[in-house]
């Protein structure tokens, strides 16, 4: 298990205590892998991107109209935490619903 997030994210911080034997990635440090990112996108579309974020607020209507890999190309921390990769199935954030589905 892979929680994609940033250490400073006090959700992916949750996440994290929950789930002590995944494997943690700082997307600012390292970035999200393009295939993990492609396959995020495909499962979870517009929603993948955090349009309440500062990032977002501090973008341009330009930027804003970008498509979504090219967003989180430019600014890793517009992405909704945590993106948890179980095995191959992708699970975005950390809601009843998400720890649910890992079961906790």
């Amino acid at each position: 298990m892979i929680i994609y997030g940033l250490k400073t994210c006090d959700t992916c911080r949750k996440a994290r205590k929950a789930l002590p034997e995944a494997q943690f990635v700082d997307i600012r440090e390292a970035g999200l892998p393009e295939e993990v990112r492609d396959r995020a996108i495909a499962a979870f579309g517009d929603a993948l991107v955090n349009s309440r974020s500062t990032t977002w607020r501090g973008m341009t209507e330009a930027e804003r109209a970008d498509a979504p890999e090219v967003q989180l190309g430019t600014h890793p921390a517009l992405m909704k935490r945590p993106l948890i990769d179980d095995g191959g199935t992708l699970h975005l954030g950390w809601s009843a619903e998400v720890q649910r589905a890992l079961g906790l």
